[in-house]
């Protein structure tokens, strides 16, 4: 795993624009001995062909496959531009993360960076960063600024007749995915949870809890609780603010009355929901998937990983896909920082699920993207 220290930081930059800033960032890979002084030509090509922009004011320039002789070590050099640089389309880029490569390890590279960098509000703390190891801390993880939560926190339908055993249930979901302990579990179903109308109710607790997250528990029983319907369970782990922008989306469904949104919705749209992406209402349309094989020789890098979100945002549909030779985790196809987050190799399987009126075609349409080559043949 990539390791970064404080000379792989460059502090308060400036550049007038997108090609001075990646002439500076090779320029500190030649210097760290990590380039050739040509390795630049590719950069700037491989610029031309398809922009690094990843989003939330990230750039990750690097070479093209023909420089890729030109590296001499993997390494990175990332330059912090507190005043933005214009990156094209629109878009600003606040920190740039040049990489040098000597084949597809620069995926690995890509994978724990993007997972960072998918984080709301990181775009905001880089761009303030006062110091290197601010920087360091956040692009390795050890600030969090996203809860916890994905497919393994959600518990469907499941059998409870009473609170404490939806407490209970909801508390060990969070227990079982590390973000806190036994202490965590006993103390929730001590709690007096909020209702929030029409069944959904509200928990949380900070005894034990090493990292925030949430879980989502709905039973398949009728019960109640202190006289009132209990349908769902929402319970929050939590040791600092990463779960509030998941709080306001709850806040903005109870007061619009639209609880229905989340109490009737699956495991991927409630993911959809909380997350802040696109969320397609069912009506009667049952998910379809699909698998397929990446063909590229170096993987889904940024300009093939562009292709593929590209083709993904053609459609309504919500569609999400999953490395099966990876950690299998689903993730947003329209992102393409999520997508290249995978790590996604030269024959790895993807899963892809969708949702929505056109997800059959979806499906299809990326299927023949993928065999095509996402624009390398």
């Amino acid at each position: 795993m990539l390791k970064l220290a404080q000379s792989d930081i460059t502090l308060s930059q400036s550049a007038l624009n997108k090609l001075e800033a990646i002439k500076s960032i090779a320029l500190s890979l030649t210097n760290k001995g990590l380039v050739e002084q040509g390795y630049v030509d590719g950069m700037l090509n491989r610029e031309i062909q398809n922009s690094t922009y990843l989003g939330n004011g990230i750039a990750i320039p690097h070479g093209t496959t023909d420089t890729r002789s030109m590296v001499k070590t993997t390494g990175v050099a990332v330059h912090h531009f507190p005043q933005g640089v214009d990156w094209g389309d629109g878009n600003t880029v606040f920190v740039a993360i040049g990489i040098a490569a000597k084949s597809d390890e620069h995926l690995g590279i890509l994978k724990q960076l993007t997972k960072v960098l998918a984080a709301d509000g990181v775009e905001e703390r880089l761009r303030q960063a006062k110091s290197e190891q601010d920087i360091i801390a956040l692009l390795n993880g050890d600030v969090q600024l996203e809860a916890e939560f994905d497919a393994s926190l959600i518990q469907l339908q499941f059998p409870a007749s009473d609170m404490v055993q939806m407490s209970a249930v909801a508390g060990g979901l969070l227990k079982n995915t590390g973000c806190a302990g036994s202490e965590f579990v006993a103390d929730l179903v001590t709690k007096q949870p909020t209702h929030l109308g029409r069944g959904l109710w509200l928990v949380g607790s900070d005894k034990q809890v090493t990292r925030t997250g949430l879980s989502f528990v709905s039973t398949a029983n009728d019960c109640e609780f202190d006289g009132e319907k209990l349908r769902a369970l929402i319970a929050f782990a939590a040791c600092n603010n990463a779960h509030q922008s998941i709080l306001t989306t709850i806040s903005k469904l109870v007061f619009n009355d639209k609880h229905n949104k989340l109490l009737d919705a699956s495991t991927a749209q409630i993911l959809a929901l909380f997350k802040g992406e696109e969320v397609v209402s069912e009506a009667g349309d049952a998910e379809n998937t699909a698998i397929f094989k990446i063909k590229n020789a170096h993987g889904l890098h940024a300009r093939p990983g562009a292709m593929l979100v590209a083709e993904a945002k053609k459609f309504e549909s919500t569609i999400r896909v999953s490395n099966l030779d990876g950690d299998g985790k689903a993730v947003n196809a329209k992102s393409l920082m999520k997508v290249i987050a995978l790590g996604v190799k030269h024959g790895h399987q993807l899963q892809f699920s969708a949702e929505g009126p056109d997800a059959a075609t979806a499906l299809e349409s990326i299927g023949k993207a993928i065999a095509s080559g996402l624009g390398e043949g």
